[in-house]
């Protein structure tokens, strides 16, 4: 190890972002670490497989993924079955999007009941008993109950220690800010078993009448658990997250202006007649250049914040929304194609649910093995974006 000194104290946002040579004392314990300099990593990169390569992070507890599932809904629909109904057939669709079939709700399925399947999925794989979850986060933007559905989830597994359950609501960024939101806790907070679901029914909000958004989206759940490790095998390295209120315009679900309501969503008159939310409305070539632009840098900002090459990636894991967004990003990062995970055409566009849902199919075929590096970029409504480096354990 070369020799240096510093003193830095950092916030939790700032654990993975150290790039100097220390032994740093701190008054917060949980941040104490042993690290090595820039120069030494990128040495010692060199000679080192993707896979095998470690970066310099502060942290005196880490996280790893230990388990994963996922769970759709029985109705598949085909491009074909669309084309009965809007003007549009199964070569217009997979061209522009490489979608060719979507799974969605139907009869007596529920959001939460796929959301609870996966999360017994992950759970199994983990070894981890329900018993011993202490936190539940469910990213989603279509709750069964408008106050939130995790509380529910919670229950069904059976949780009888009353873990800390909460919705999340940030589209397709959720889950990434999902995952980043459970190491904190666990790594801030002390709790040691995280299940972080992310689930969307976007059917019910969907314009089966508007071929430029029908013909994207399905409902899924995924769900991967989180738990609290030695600094020695963390497997969150870096994370980069973001807003933008004014690209809100682009890709949006408002509340319904009707009689009701005025267009601020008040009410008009007494008593008040209820409320519903107006079908999703995307401009699609605009949250297409948002996407190609940002996710790229953020990615890179999510290696640079680890002290990790690009060349590190093992995968690369994006949000599921359009396989030419997936082939832009990938080529910005001068990733190869045969690196890029891609299940998009089995399942279209399922908001939170969709990069657990690829991981999970991934890991499950053998595609992804243990110790692997993973790149990962959720982005989306709001607008928001949010990438990690992650290591499959």
């Amino acid at each position: 190890m070369a020799n240096a000194s510093c003193m830095f104290t950092p916030t939790l946002p700032q654990f993975n972002k150290l790039k100097s040579s220390a032994i740093v004392p701190s008054p917060h314990p949980i941040f104490k670490r042993v690290v090595s300099c820039p120069s030494a990593v990128e040495d010692a990169a060199d000679n080192l497989s993707p896979s095998e390569f470690k970066p310099n992070r502060l942290v005196g507890k880490g996280c790893k993924l230990i388990g994963c599932g996922s769970a759709v809904p029985k109705f598949e629909v085909s491009n074909d079955d669309l084309s009965k109904i809007v003007d549009t057939n199964d070569e217009w669709i997979s061209v522009r999007t490489g979608i060719r079939k979507r799974r969605l709700i139907t009869g007596k399925e529920r959001m939460t009941g796929l959301a609870v399947e996966a999360a017994q999925k992950a759970l199994e794989m983990a070894q981890v008993d329900p018993d011993d979850v202490d936190l539940l986060l469910l990213c989603t933007s279509t709750p069964d109950d408008l106050f939130g559905s995790a509380p529910q989830i919670q229950a069904a597994l059976g949780c009888k220690g009353n873990p800390l359950a909460f919705d999340i609501t940030a589209a397709c960024s959720g889950f990434v800010l999902g995952l980043v939101s459970a190491s904190c806790y666990i790594r801030g907070g002390g709790f040691k078993n995280a299940l972080v679901v992310g689930a969307d029914a976007l059917s019910r909000y969907v314009d089966w009448t508007d071929r430029g958004t029908c013909i994207l989206f399905g409902d899924a759940a995924g769900a991967v658990l989180v738990q609290a490790c030695e600094s020695e095998e963390d497997g969150l390295f870096g994370f980069d997250l973001h807003s933008d209120g004014e690209g809100y315009r682009h890709l949006h679900t408002g509340i319904k202006e009707n009689e009701a309501l005025g267009t601020n969503g008040s009410v008009i008159g007494f008593p008040p007649k209820g409320g519903s939310y107006s079908f999703i409305q995307m401009n699609g070539k605009e949250v297409f250049r948002f996407a190609c632009r940002v996710v790229p840098q953020s990615i890179q900002t999510a290696l640079e914040n680890a002290g990790m090459p690009g060349s590190s990636i093992d995968w690369l894991l994006l949000h599921q929304a359009n396989q030419r967004i997936l082939d832009a990003v990938a080529t910005r990062l001068e990733i190869p194609a045969d690196r890029v995970i891609s299940n998009l055409a089995n399942y279209g566009n399922t908001s939170a649910a969709s990069i657990p849902l690829a991981l999970d199919e991934a890991v499950r075929s053998g595609k992804v093995k243990p110790g692997q590096t993973i790149a990962t970029s959720g982005f989306g409504a709001g607008l928001t974006w949010g990438s990690a480096i992650i290591r499959w354990n």
